[in-house]
């Protein structure tokens, strides 16, 4: 077959550096939402969806079968924390964790991991992000290491 065709769907999940509340503008957030999907889409892949909090994100990312995940995970974080330090609606220490939740996506299911990552808002209404992140890791048989899991 001299075809390559892929389609995986990936359930991307990061916060700031110390859960710091650095999206608490919602204009700096919506801009910063903007420029995730924008190097998403950079990077050859598919920006389904882009939501989160006050203090992370989620991407709904169609990976392209010409990047690693963590190469991709790498451009968006460096790309957007550069872009960050020069707006003025945030602060010059504006930087992600480290690390990453990224978590499989069945075709049948991208349209409710797209209803979950665009109703954030209300969603940490009622549950924090560690929570949340626990939960995610639960649901996808994940065992986290929570001295490492909230840098």
């Amino acid at each position: 077959m001299p075809q390559s065709l892929a389609q995986v769907w990936l359930h991307l999940v990061f916060s700031t550096k110390e859960r710091r509340p650095f999206l608490n503008n919602e204009e700096f957030q919506i801009e910063m939402f903007r420029m995730l999907s924008h190097h998403v889409k950079e990077a050859g892949c598919v920006s389904a969806s882009v939501g989160g909090h006050i203090d992370h994100v989620h991407l709904l990312v169609g990976l392209s079968r010409t990047i690693t995940i963590a190469k991709l995970v790498e451009k968006i974080k460096t790309e957007t924390s550069t872009w960050a330090k020069t707006k003025e609606a945030c602060s010059s220490t504006f930087s992600w964790q480290s690390g990453y939740g990224v978590f499989s996506v069945g075709h049948a299911n991208r349209n409710a991991v797209d209803e979950y990552i665009r109703n954030q808002r209300e969603h940490h209404h009622k549950s924090s992000f560690q929570d949340e992140f626990r939960e995610l890791c639960k649901q996808h048989d994940i065992e986290i290491d929570e001295r490492y899991a909230w840098d």
